[in-house]
This record gives C-alpha cells, structure tokens and sequence, in this order.
C-alpha cells in the first residue's frame, strides 16, 4: 500500500469539489500548441505557474481579471521575446483555443464514475472557466456525474485560494464545510481550502513532495481510482 492514504481520523465526505487544470485535465496538450505558435514545448509549466502567480497577486491586491486575460497577457510576454516584431494575437487564440479540447487524465473517468456510483455528489471548482471545463468533461463523457460546474467568477472573481472561492462552492452545494472535501493536485489550493474549514484530498501527480509549511491534505493519492478506493474504505 501506498503511503499516500488517509489521515487517522478523516471520514468520508457528503461532497467533493474537483479542481479542473492539471487535476482533471491533462495540460500537456498545451505543450504542442506552444510548440506551434514558436514557443518551446518545455515553457508550459512555467506559463501556467505565471497565470496562477498573476491571477492569485491580483485578487491578493484587490485587483481582477479573468483567467483568459491573465493567460493571454503571459502568453503576449513569452511571444514578445520569441518572436518580436509578430501580431501575437492570432497566436494567442490558437494557444488557449486549446482549453476546450484538453483530455483528462487517464485515470479520470473510471474514478469519477466510481465516487459517483458510490453516491458521492460532485462539483468542479476553477479559477478558469466554468464553459471550459464543461467542453472538456462533455468530451470526456462525464458531465452528467458532475452535479455543478463553478468558477470564481461566481465568488465576485476571487481567485482561489481566496476563502470566498471555496465558500460560493459550497453556497452551491448547499453543505457545511466539513462536509465537503477539495481533491486537487495543488498544494497551495488544498491549504486554502482547508483554512477555509473544508477537508482535502491531494492527487500526486508527479514526484515532488507535498511542502511542509502549507496544511497537510487529509487523504493523499495517486489519482481519481486511488481516491475512490480510498474513500470505499473510510468511516462514514
């Protein structure tokens, strides 16, 4: 058995509320699309970290902007650099036009099928948009599990982890917050939505550990199936 499992004493929770980017979806398909436009494949991860840097500073600032500007605003500087002189433009749109058709992760749809046949209600929460992560999860063949399909914009554009972010999930569901659980694979969104009063599940991913100076998540897991499973077994 894994060492990512449950903490002692975490139950299982009425409600999960899915992050969408990188939790759900695959963004790797992104990598190509920056390789199309004449950026390298290899800048994705660091693009993405720059919108949720800029995003998460502005809402900290008292400032908004949705997550297409911010990603577009990113991608106009890396293509200032690669290709001065170029309309960046139409190269932007060909880049984010992307989000729509993004896979998920391979073990998505048999885990989300599994929490949902075992009678967990479920929601996505995202500082992206909520029409994105309708297109990619309709793609996929799981909208209709998803009861609520929300973004920040719904929480007067406050970036998670802003504690309104998680509360207008929860406003949605209807829930108290312990009776909510977050599954993402960001560990500053896990900290946030535990100081906002709600459990946590993180999805490792990839190898890089779980930081020691944000709240530990009360389940860890290798994916969507690993946390199914988990939840199978824990106190109700």
């Amino acid at each position: 058995m894994s060492r990512d499992t449950f903490r002692p004493g975490a139950r299982r929770p009425d409600v999960l509320i899915f992050d969408v980017n990188e939790t759900l979806t695959d963004m790797g398909r992104l990598g190509e699309r920056l390789a199309g436009v004449g950026l390298p494949a290899a800048g994705l991860a660091t693009w993405f970290a720059g919108v949720l840097r800029d995003g998460i500073a502005l809402t900290l600032a008292g400032g908004h902007a949705s997550f297409a500007d911010v990603a577009a605003d990113g991608l106009r500087t890396m293509l200032a650099r690669a290709r001065p002189g170029d309309d960046p433009e139409p190269l932007v749109e060909r880049v984010l036009s992307g989000l729509p058709a993004l896979p998920v992760h391979p073990d998505v749809p048999d885990g989300v099928r599994a929490l949902r046949t075992a009678g967990h209600r479920l929601l996505t929460l995202t500082n992206g948009s909520r029409d994105t992560t309708r297109s990619v999860l309709a793609r996929a063949g799981l909208e209709e599990c998803f009861e609520a399909h929300l973004d920040v914009e719904g929480a007067d554009g406050l970036w998670k982890p802003h504690p309104a972010a998680y509360a207008h999930a929860l406003r949605a569901a209807d829930v108290r917050a312990g009776a909510a659980m977050l599954v993402t694979v960001h560990p500053w969104d896990a900290d946030g939505a535990a100081r906002a009063g709600l459990r946590t599940a993180w999805l490792r991913r990839t190898p890089a550990p779980y930081p020691s100076a944000v709240h530990p998540a009360d389940v860890r897991a290798t994916g969507v199936t690993d946390l199914a499973r988990q939840l199978a077994h824990a106190p109700g």
